[in-house]
């Protein structure tokens, strides 16, 4: 198609908006993406589909709900029959690059992208699924607030050593897609794991701020005064066998806006090497995360639940010469990008689609018109021990859970979600009606034996092949050498002349 834009998504790893100056923050040095934003489209209301790395990147992928595809976890197989904006974009004629996390278990760890340029950070087995028949045992992977407690500067650290090698392979890769003889517009997804915990950042991000500048949490510890569904996540984080002092909270928060600006730094790297590479008059660009970070907000850390710091992300999409400045007020989520990548390759209509997707595409909405305004969430996963279902819709937003009471937040008055209005005479009625919804959208006794089923099913495979040789599923990518640089079964002088870009007339 003759007017295809290339795509390329920069994803950062449990950023919660607010951090950001484009969306309010005033601590958080972020000159690139503030340019991104000044210049583009930025979205003030945008969701993950679930508050969890695995399963938000895999609905994410497929543009539907997680209880869909099976996605409940982060050791939940994403099923290789799904298909994926990778598929569609392929098929539409993209070549499509991965490079970086993007958290897939099982054996395919490619969902229809064409080539993955790193590995994964987290293991692709069956490791890290939760049991929710066992919720009181801690197993070892959990979340710990060693993250918080020990939070500080370093030298160097496993997640620098990952990303670093994420962004320097998908610039390699950028100038490799310009001296190419491939003319087939691109798709790539360039995924970081910063500014997830642990909270620890080299030093020369740690120096960026000042221990007096760091803010501290809006709305303060709430034991004893909280839902269910938090005082779970406490024990899962172990927030009763470490609790972090005032002075562990702001070391906390300073590695973390540390972390952002080296998130920053990369996503200007990248969008430098798009000009110097000459492919960003017709590249549009969106940066997005995962999932928020609680920050010790309500005394909860990192993610797992539907308050706004960890479930709002944000969505800035970047392309001038097509989308002019504007900001989207109407709530969206992640499940909306599938249809909007398919729009945006087939000149502003949409395929038909091989499997019922949940979004919506948003390319009216980056044109000027408005959006859907709703959003719809699940968690299934460890801290939980029956399903929590979200609906955002306009001002308010419900979560229920068939073990828990329920929750009504208007989140335009009510941005810190301090009053639940779920108990308010004023509100029954509308509760009444999200209930009905809700019965009516999910049969959650069925989902919750579902989920069930797959872990038990999961316990077992996965101890199964520990047992004798341990065959792992993690991407190995491969570097040919011998296609590499200079060598003997090309014309040195020809070879040389295709390395240089720009080329010599």
């Amino acid at each position: 198609m003759a007017d295809q834009p290339n795509i390329l998504v920069l994803m950062a790893d449990q950023l919660t908006p607010r951090a950001l100056q484009a969306y309010g923050g005033r601590v958080a040095q972020t000159p690139n993406i503030n340019t991104l934003a000044k210049e583009g489209v930025v979205f003030d209301s945008f969701y993950c589909n679930s508050p969890l790395c695995a399963p938000s990147r895999f609905s994410f992928m497929a543009g539907q709900l997680p209880s869909k595809i099976g996605a409940y976890d982060n050791a939940a197989e994403f099923p290789a029959q799904v298909p994926t904006f990778a598929h569609y974009l392929r098929s539409a004629g993209y070549q499509t690059s991965l490079s970086g996390k993007m958290h897939f278990c099982g054996p395919d760890q490619l969902h229809g992208f064409e080539e993955r340029l790193t590995t994964d950070i987290y293991p692709a087995d069956f490791g890290w699924t939760p049991d929710w028949r066992r919720f009181d045992e801690r197993p070892p992977w959990y979340h710990t607030m060693d993250s918080a407690v020990q939070a500080g500067a370093c030298t160097r650290t496993n997640q620098i050593d990952f990303d670093d090698d994420t962004v320097c392979a998908a610039r390699q890769k950028l100038f490799d897609i310009a001296r190419g003889k491939d003319k087939r517009p691109f798709f790539m997804v360039v995924s970081m794991t910063h500014p997830h915990d642990p909270y620890v950042i080299p030093t020369p991000y740690w120096n960026r701020y000042r221990d007096e500048e760091i803010d501290l949490p809006r709305v303060g510890d709430l034991a004893g005064k909280e839902d269910p569904h938090s005082t779970r996540l406490r024990h899962v984080i172990g927030l009763d066998l470490a609790k972090p002092t005032e002075a562990n909270i702001r070391a906390a928060r300073r590695a973390y806006y540390g972390a952002i600006s080296y998130v920053d730094d990369q996503i200007g790297s990248l969008v430098a090497t798009l000009a110097q590479a000459q492919l960003d008059r017709n590249t549009v660009i969106m940066v997005i995360a995962d999932h928020g970070d609680m920050l010790g907000e309500r005394g909860l850390w990192y993610k797992m639940n539907f308050y706004e710091p960890a479930c709002r992300i944000p969505l800035i999409v970047h392309a001038p010469g097509r989308f002019a400045p504007r900001r989207v007020t109407g709530s969206a989520s992640l499940v909306d990008l599938l249809p909007t990548f398919a729009a945006l390759a087939h000149d502003g209509t949409e395929p038909e689609y091989a499997a019922p997707i949940d979004g919506r595409s948003l390319l009216p909405a980056l044109g000027g018109q408005e959006v859907r305004d709703e959003v719809i969430g699940e968690y299934l996963a460890e801290g939980a021990i029956a399903p929590i279902v979200m609906i955002r819709r306009g001002r308010y937003k419900f979560v229920h859970c068939p073990v828990d009471p329920d929750q009504l937040y208007d989140v335009a008055a009510d941005p810190d979600e301090r009053v639940n209005l779920a108990g308010q005479a004023a509100h029954a009625a509308r509760v009444e009606e999200l209930r009905t919804e809700v019965a009516r959208r999910w049969n959650l006794s069925q989902l919750n034996g579902e989920v069930l089923a797959s872990q038990q099913r999961r316990h077992f495979v996965y101890t199964s092949l520990r047992q004798g040789r341990f065959q792992p599923w993690d991407f190995q990518p491969i570097r040919d050498a011998s296609r590499q640089y200079i060598r003997n079964d090309q014309e040195l002088n020809d070879l040389e002349a295709m390395a240089r870009f720009p080329r010599l007339s």
